[in-house]
């Protein structure tokens, strides 16, 4: 049994429910939503609130809005959208605690659901205020959340409204359970070979996950930005490649300690190189110890493409976080793109953390091929990381005494 306490484990029967979810989708220019993986991951708790009578109330933030209201960071969007993949009206409030959301949380039904404006609207939410949190709390009997992406935050709707809750009033839903069982189970009992692919711009983004992680893998792949750290600690020119100068000792301690454990540590041995990071700019495929002064590695190389690809043919399991290259722009984005159909063809057991990486899974056409696709990337990281979670930390079951 977990040690996070689930939804079917309290009494939500005709219960007032606030469902704090994370709809934080990618628009496009149009205010369109180009993503709904994760407001599609939300419907089976939903659901399973509405099988047992419940009054929903659901809250989620969206983008960084600077102060109050503003038009595109509206919740309005997702409103439409979840009531189409629910085939339910979805109540929409006009703002977060103040009279609109309060008379229709008035008016509600059980059956029914309402959709709070983006939590970000008000100040307390990402200062983590109580009083904030004390009013969202009245929208609720029963605290549910099933926000992964946000739950490294100690944010109000995620930390201090579970101090309004007592036992047997507060769960994890199933995005949110299914996410910790994944890690935890990554990182305690992973079928071996275990393999971790680690990409990004910065070594000091993931530097305590590489050092949790090295004693438990038998493989690591370093691409991305953050492998010019390590490559420059090898003595390599880089030329005018991603460089963090104060992290090239820690990178050495790192490689130090893969071999004194026998982890096989791999980094890029050619590299896509550019002088600007722009689709005009003219490219060379250099090896990674021959970068040109003036030039900057934007891509892994179709060399390191293959070396990467034949080592992780044998994993059984393969943790991924983070792109290969500048996966944005086209030109850079084929290290990342064949990253992901090897780690796809594969038959391991594949975790993807989510963010960046789950966008390189979209583009290349993976996202079926993925044993499990993280929804949260900075959340996904702390939990490898070891560390414990603010908004998981009260889901948690407590001794017995």
């Amino acid at each position: 049994m977990s040690d996070i306490i689930s939804i079917k484990e309290i009494d939500i029967t005709d219960k007032s429910v606030f469902i704090r979810c994370d709809f934080n989708v990618p628009m496009d220019e149009f205010g369109n939503i180009s993503d709904d993986r994760r407001i599609f991951t939300a419907i089976p708790t939903i659901k399973y609130c509405l099988d047992r009578g419940c009054k929903i109330v659901l809250a989620s933030h969206f983008g960084r809005p600077k102060d109050g209201f503003e038009e595109k960071f509206s919740l309005k969007p997702v409103a439409k959208r979840l009531a189409f993949l629910l085939r339910q009206e979805v109540i929409m409030a006009n703002d977060v605690i103040g009279i609109d959301a309060k008379e229709k949380y008035k008016k509600l039904k059980f059956g029914e659901i309402m959709l709070l404006e983006n939590l970000r609207f008000e100040k307390g939410e990402t200062k983590n205020k109580e009083d904030f949190a004390r009013e969202l709390a009245t929208f609720g009997e029963i605290y549910i959340n099933d926000a992964f992406g946000v739950c490294h935050r100690a944010h109000a709707s995620v930390e201090a409204i579970s101090k309004f809750y007592g036992d047997g009033l507060k769960a994890a839903g199933f995005l949110l359970q299914k996410e910790i069982d994944f890690a935890e189970r990554l990182i305690k009992y992973p079928s071996r070979p275990f393999v971790a692919v680690t990409g990004g711009s910065k070594v000091s983004g993931k530097l305590q996950a590489l050092k949790n992680l090295l004693p438990r893998v038998d493989k690591l792949i370093i691409g991305g930005g953050m492998a010019f750290t390590f490559l420059k600690a090898m003595g390599y020119d880089i030329g005018n490649s991603l460089l963090e100068e104060d992290l090239i000792g820690e990178a050495l301690t790192i490689l130090m300690e893969g071999k004194k454990l026998g982890v096989k540590i791999y980094l890029p041995v050619d590299v896509v190189s550019a002088q600007t990071f722009s689709n005009e700019s003219a490219v060379k495929f250099v090896t990674a110890q021959e970068i040109p002064a003036g030039w900057m590695g934007l891509d892994i190389g179709p060399a390191t493409t293959r070396l990467f690809s034949e080592a992780i043919m044998d994993a059984q399991t393969i943790w991924w976080n983070g792109p290969m290259g500048v996966f944005e722009m086209d030109r850079f984005s084929k290290g990342s793109i064949k990253m992901s159909h090897a780690i796809a063809e594969s038959h391991a057991t594949t975790v993807v953390g989510g963010g960046d990486t789950a966008d390189v899974v979209a583009r290349a056409g993976d996202a079926d091929e993925m044993t499990f696709i993280s929804t949260g990337g900075g959340a996904s990281l702390e939990l490898i990381e070891g560390k414990e979670l603010p908004g998981v930390k009260p889901l948690r079951r407590r001794d017995e005494i």
